[in-house]
């Protein structure tokens, strides 16, 4: 590689880097906050947690990383044409492979570390996420572990315990049983023992207060009574989906399983899925060449390459979500899957080997320009009345 390459290519991944990192961060802590619950409903540590939060990491890369590429790409390529580094590289005679060898060498790897992670990386965390919450749920005593504090074990079902023993004894045992429409159900019990299955709980000398929606309460004092606990804490593991499924159960599902029985479509759709979304690093450094590659000065643009790069992106990346849905429902729409990603390589391709370039027409470039420059002023304005202040 050339000295001129290595150094777009450094300057491409150091920008990539710079915008990977943050967004990447955003998305995973706002899908880890979204689990928060399995260490305040459970009872589990933080180190669990934190394993959790690992095991969702995978399941967002491959959606980040080829937005943040093409924003690494265009930033770059914007930079060095308002620096002049594009024009001179054109005036000095030099072949456009120069610019084009370094970006798609970067999004070839990316595609393949995409591609990686989404079959063999990103389903057996799922699955380790699924076994682990649903390991957390199927203890009981897990989940009233805190002493002194309500736990809630499953929507309507709220336990309490003072203390907890050795042998799977609590004792001040206190449950709210609001599962039933018809009456509300409250326990107290002095003691209570779990069996060694976890299928039922047996209080001992307590009462249960029963009220009816018309509001009529009823008070029963028993010497024993056995709460059945079987539906919170089957033993069965958590139920997979496909995107579950590893790529090879996915390229030979199993006849016979309940779920591919049930949703045939998901397990094809997910298939096609996993082998073109792993295009879309490579997809987005062809249309970044497209918008910013060449030497003309975006000064005078109305609109800044990447917001158009990232407009055009976003485009794709729905169409590629809508076409997995439409594929799920019909097969025969399986083709365009594959024609998405082929089809604007190609024709990225014609227009980097012609030297043609992608403009948005001239009204949407001029609204959206008119807004980002309103959005600049209001931000502005914003600022220098906070520094008055």
């Amino acid at each position: 590689m050339k000295l001129l390459e290595i150094y777009i290519l450094r300057r491409i991944l150091q920008m990539f880097l710079v915008t990977l990192l943050p967004v990447l961060t955003i998305i995973w802590t706002i899908q880890v906050l979204g689990r928060i619950n399995l260490v305040t409903d459970t009872g589990q540590s933080m180190g669990s947690f934190v394993t959790l939060a690992t095991f969702i990491l995978p399941t967002i890369i491959p959606v980040v990383l080829p937005f943040t590429l093409a924003i690494g790409i265009t930033q770059t390529l914007t930079a060095m044409n308002n620096d002049s580094e594009l024009p001179v590289i054109d005036a000095a005679g030099a072949s456009r492979s120069i610019i084009y060898r370094p970006v798609l060498l970067l999004a070839a790897f990316l595609s393949i570390f995409s591609f990686v992670v989404a079959n063999f990386v990103e389903p057996p965390a799922r699955v380790a996420a699924r076994q682990m919450v649903a390991a957390a749920y199927a203890d009981l005593l897990s989940s009233v572990i805190e002493e002194k504090t309500f736990r809630s074990i499953e929507d309507g079902l709220y336990v309490q315990i003072s203390e907890r023993h050795s042998g799977r004894v609590l004792t001040g045992l206190f449950v709210v049983d609001y599962r039933d429409p018809n009456f509300d159900l409250i326990y107290y019990a002095k003691q209570g023992s779990i069996d060694e299955g976890g299928t039922s709980l047996t209080m001992q000398d307590g009462e249960v207060h029963r009220k009816t929606p018309d509001g009529r309460i009823s008070i029963i004092k028993f010497a024993s009574y056995a709460f059945d606990l079987s539906a919170m804490t089957a033993s069965e593991g958590p139920s997979l989906g496909a995107t579950d499924r590893s790529l090879a159960f996915l390229l030979n599902p199993d006849p016979a399983d309940p779920h591919v029985q049930g949703s045939p479509g998901s397990y094809r759709s997910e298939l096609h899925g996993r082998l073109t979304e792993w295009l879309f690093p490579l997809m987005f450094a062809f249309i970044s060449l497209v918008v910013a590659g060449d030497s003309r000065s975006h000064r005078q643009t109305r609109l800044h390459p990447m917001v158009t790069a990232l407009i055009l992106a976003f485009g794709l990346r729905w169409l590629g979500f809508t076409l997995k849905n439409v594929v799920k429902q019909d097969e025969a729409y399986t083709l365009l899957m594959y024609l998405l990603p082929v089809a604007t390589i190609a024709g990225c391709s014609y227009l980097l080997a012609t030297h043609k370039t992608i403009r948005m027409p001239k009204a949407l470039a001029n609204l959206l320009g008119q807004t980002l420059r309103r959005f600049r002023r209001r931000a502005g304005d914003q600022s220098s009345v906070g520094g008055g202040a």
